[in-house]
């Protein structure tokens, strides 16, 4: 099936067009003095028209209910989507093509702004690429309240593998060197159009 703009998508943001729509799949949060833990996402790409895409983001784990056991599941063995009832993090912010072209990118890569804030009280300004159904992005810049958990850098990086949405994230937090934090693997389930 041949891939379509979004109708509406501002030109500038074409190289990012690939990211919307609704994405939803599961993944494992695991870092040091994290337990693993297995987590369902909902993650959103949209726009207004305007040069951006603006993105939120929301990571559900187990109650502590429901990871004793007192969810009965589907009739297939598996949990279901309800088990993933309390909120682990919440972003939201907008993701935009730099007008900035340094001399020594490579052909088909684009430099990339995103500016993120997130429910617990951080806002981080990431910098980085996008090019060939992949993202990489970087940031030393993490502004937070008094409250928030201490993280002092991330690395994120996102692909179009297959038609699926693989992310990878690092933090240096909590004191710890960068370190591998969270992963998962999403499945577009609505286009935005």
């Amino acid at each position: 099936m041949p891939f379509a703009f979004p109708e509406g998508l501002a030109p500038e943001v074409y190289p990012l067009a690939w990211l919307v729509g609704r994405w939803t799949g599961a993944g494992v949060i695991k870092y040091e003095g994290i337990a693993e833990t297995p987590f369902r996402q909902e993650l959103v790409f949209d726009h207004d028209g305007g040069p951006y895409l603006r993105f939120t983001s929301t990571l559900r784990v187990r109650s502590a209910a429901a990871a004793d056991g007192e969810t009965t599941g589907d009739a297939d063995g598996t949990e279901g989507e309800d088990a993933f009832d309390t909120v682990w993090s919440t972003e939201t912010g907008y993701w935009r093509i730099s007008s900035d072209r340094p001399d020594d990118l490579p052909d088909g890569k684009h430099a990339l702004e995103v500016l993120v804030t997130d429910a617990s009280g951080r806002l981080s300004l990431f910098l980085g690429l996008v090019g060939d159904g992949r993202v990489d992005l970087a940031t030393d810049f993490v502004a937070r309240t008094s409250t928030a958990a201490e993280v002092t850098a991330a690395k994120r990086l996102y692909g179009n593998v297959e038609g699926r949405l693989l992310w990878l994230e690092e933090l240096a937090a909590f004191g710890h060197p960068m370190g591998s934090y969270a992963s998962g693997e999403l499945d577009r389930v609505d286009g935005l159009s």
